[in-house]
Parts: structure tokens; C-alpha cells; sequence
């Protein structure tokens, strides 16, 4: 299906584009789309969703942790025609603001403002979520538990109970739990024990609150309860689920988008607010970089250790438990990362994750959409990895 044009729906982009495929004689088993925590910037990884419908390169597993985690249900809940659409429902619905009505600048096109009106702008955008809300996702919550009163579920800023009446109206739950179709996988933490926990439809039935649970970043959002424990966003660990696709057993030759939102490298803050900016860069970016290294290394040792087993005579396998032990361990299983990170624009500051501004809104998604688009200009990044470089990333963004 279409997507819908309007003045605050993102542009379709390049209408010259031509998307490739996947070769023909692939073996990839999985094709996963990974998606980072990072509020208002999750519109990125809308865009990039884009692009990959429109290179039908539909994963058929989506893992991804707070904003990611609402995306990745809007994917799994809807059919592959209707994803795109649906998503600009989604964010079209939480970029308006609740009360007053939208300022008339964010329908305009800020490509050539001068940076302090686009910085008071976006300071502009900012406090009115702050202060009101976003339409659809979450509201102001008095008297914010001071009385003592409060529960765990209640104890926050803001009241999320408006995100799970959009979900409802825009996730087809049943086609989320088909699991045949499509995996979907979310990260949240548990705030009692500490520990980390992923929802998985291979192993649970889930519901809008589990994905609330994976976005509930406290102190702002309010703890969610599933089956009597209650969980908080899963950025608070981790704010990435690339391990998880990554690591999983049995492994397969593994194709796998991961779209971070905030960035580990960055340059020296020179002021408090960018102070404050970096933080949340360092905080957020999860260390994606170390993990794609990790793996890359441990999957050269499991397929070195799988050559070696070939040597071993083969009536000298049978019985001896070391070998066993190295063939449950040895693999020859290909991963190809592409990964794609977001990249500040100007005058973001240290709001830009909760700056959900429907030009801003749309920024996000264009930069999405042009970011992938660039990744897949490079059609022999699809091709297979070779076993003698059985892990391998691409990257447009870094050299």
C-alpha cells in the first residue's frame, strides 16, 4: 500500500531510486532488523524501514529495545504492505501535541534558517513535551508520588496509559505472535532483581505491555507489570539487542540491519549542555562497535576450531568427549552486519530525544531513509561472507 502524502507525512525521497535485492543464491537464514533505544530520534529507524521495504529486503526477525521496541511492533503487527504506513501513523500520531494546537514552523522547511532560530525552535519543541505531554504516547502525571501513595506502576513524571490504547490501534496483536512469520524480540530490565530479560513471541504470547515495559525509562515513565514483575526499559542495561540476534543458538547465516540512534564517538563537549549530550551519547550508543568485534572473534575461533576437527581421525571421535565438546562449540555459520547510526543535525542539544517536533519528526525519517538507501547502493554488500571472513560490517557513516 501507498503511503499517504501530506505536508507531515516524510517525503518519499528519491523517486529515481532503484532498489536491489539479495542475491540469487543466498543462504541467509535469518534477516533481522535491530533497533536502539533513543525516544523522538526513533524516527530514523522508520526511515530506514522504508528503504528496506521498498529493496523488499523484509526481516523475518525484529528485535529492539524502548523506541525500537514500539517500531518493531508496528512492523511485526502489520502486514509487509501496510508497515510503512502504519509507522507514519504511529509517529504522526505521537509528534502532535496534546493540548494546544502545533506551531505553524513545524510545517515548514528549516534548510535554511539561521541555527539560533532553529535552536529555539527545537527548545520550543522540547519544553512542550515536557510540559504537555505527546498526543497518543505519554502525559504529565501529578503529584508525581510524593504524597506516598504512589505504586511502582504509577511512580513516574508522566502517565504512559495513552501509548497502550495507540498500540492497540495499530498493532494486530495475533499477527505479532505468528512467530512462523516473524520473530520479534524485546529488552527490558527487571526492577526488583536487576537482571535483563528479553520478551520473545517464540516463547510468550505478548501484549502492548511488553512493550511498554521495554520503553518505560524511568524516572519519567512509570514501571510496567507483567505477570507480577515489574520492568523497566531495557536501555537502562543495555540499549541495544544486537547480542541477542547475534549470539542465539543454533546459529545461522544471519543478515542483520542494526540501526543505533546515538553515536559513541563524538567530539569534545566544550559547554555544560553538551556535556550532558555526550553523556547520553556514551550512555546510549551501547558499545556496538565492541559486540560486532566480540562476535567477529569468537566466530573466527569457532570456525578455526571446526578446520581443526577435521583433522582429528575418525575413529578417535566417537567416544572422546573433548571432541564432542568441540562440536557443539565449532561453527561455520556467515553474519553480515550492516550497521547505520544516526547523525546529529544542527542545534539538537541534549533534548533531542524527546523533541518530538513533526518537522524534526520528519528530518529523522528522511535521514533514515537516505542513510539506508546509501548502504544499499552497495549491492555486493548483500553477497554472502566467505569462510575465511565468516563475520563482516558495513558501515557508510565511518571508514
Amino acid at each position: 500500500m501507498a503511503a499517504r502524502r501530506s505536508r507531515s507525512t516524510p517525503r518519499r525521497g528519491n523517486d529515481s531510486y532503484r532498489s536491489p535485492s539479495l542475491p540469487a543464491d543466498h543462504r541467509y537464514q535469518v534477516v533481522a532488523l535491530v533497533l536502539q533505544g533513543g525516544g523522538a530520534l526513533g524516527a530514523y529507524q522508520a526511515g530506514v524501514y522504508q528503504g528496506l521495504a521498498e529493496a523488499q529486503l523484509h526481516p523475518n526477525w525484529v528485535a529492539g529495545i524502548s523506541i525500537g521496541a514500539l517500531n518493531a511492533a508496528i512492523i511485526a503487527g502489520n502486514p509487509p504492505e501496510r508497515r510503512v504506513a502504519r509507522l507514519q501513523e504511529f509517529w504522526e500520531t505521537i509528534c502532535r501535541p496534546p493540548l494546544l494546537p502545533s506551531s505553524p514552523m513545524s510545517q515548514l522547511d528549516a534548510s535554511a534558517w539561521p541555527e539560533p532560530l532553529i535552536e529555539l525552535v527545537n527548545r520550543w519543541e522540547a519544553w512542550r513535551a515536557l510540559t504537555e505531554g505527546q498526543n497518543g504516547f505519554f502525559r504529565p502525571r501529578a503529584p508525581f508520588g510524593l504524597d506516598g501513595s504512589a505504586t511502582p506502576d504509577t511512580t513516574s513524571y508522566y502517565d504512559t496509559t495513552p501509548l497502550k490504547a495507540t498500540l492497540e490501534a495499530l498493532v494486530d496483536f495475533d499477527r505479532l505472535n505468528d512467530s512462523r512469520d516473524l520473530r520479534v524480540s524485546v529488552g527490558a530490565v527487571n526492577v526488583a532483581t536487576g537482571n535483563f530479560v528479553y520478551f520473545d513471541n517464540t516463547r510468550e504470547r505478548l501484549h502492548a505491555e511488553h512493550f511498554m515495559a521495554s520503553g518505560a525509562l524511568p524516572p519519567g515513565f512509570p514501571a510496567v507489570e507483567i505477570d507480577g514483575g515489574y520492568y523497566w526499559d531495557g536501555g537502562v542495561v543495555s540499549n541495544t539487542p544486537l547480542q541477542e540476534v547475534l549470539v542465539t543458538t543454533p546459529r545461522r547465516n544471519s543478515l542483520v540491519f542494526q540501526v543505533d540512534l546515538w553515536s559513541a564517538r563524538g567530539a569534545l563537549p566544550g559547554d555544560l549542555p553538551a556535556v550532558v549530550l555526550r553523556q547520553k551519547d556514551i550512555q546510549y550508543s551501547s558499545r556496538t562497535r565492541m559486540i560486532t568485534t566480540y562476535v567477529a572473534t569468537m566466530q573466527k575461533h569457532r570456525r578455526l576450531l571446526g578446520e581443526l576437527m577435521k583433522l582429528v581421525p575418525e575413529d578417535a571421535r566417537e567416544h572422546n568427549p573433548w571432541y564432542r565438546r568441540a562440536a557443539e562449540e565449532a561453527c561455520d555459520r556467515l553474519f553480515n552486519v550492516f550497521h547505520l547510526i544516526y547523525r546529529d543535525k544542527r542545534c539538537e542539544g541534549s533534548f533531542k530525544d524527546f523533541q518530538f517536533g513533526a518537522r524534526t519528526m520528519r528530518d529523522h525519517w528522511e535521514s533514515g531513509l537516505e542513510d539506508i538507501r546509501r548502504s544499499l547502493a552497495h549491492p555486493d554488500w548483500l553477497d554472502m561472507p566467505t569462510a575465511e571472513e565468516p563475520f563482516v560490517t558495513h558501515d557508510v557513516h565511518r571508514k
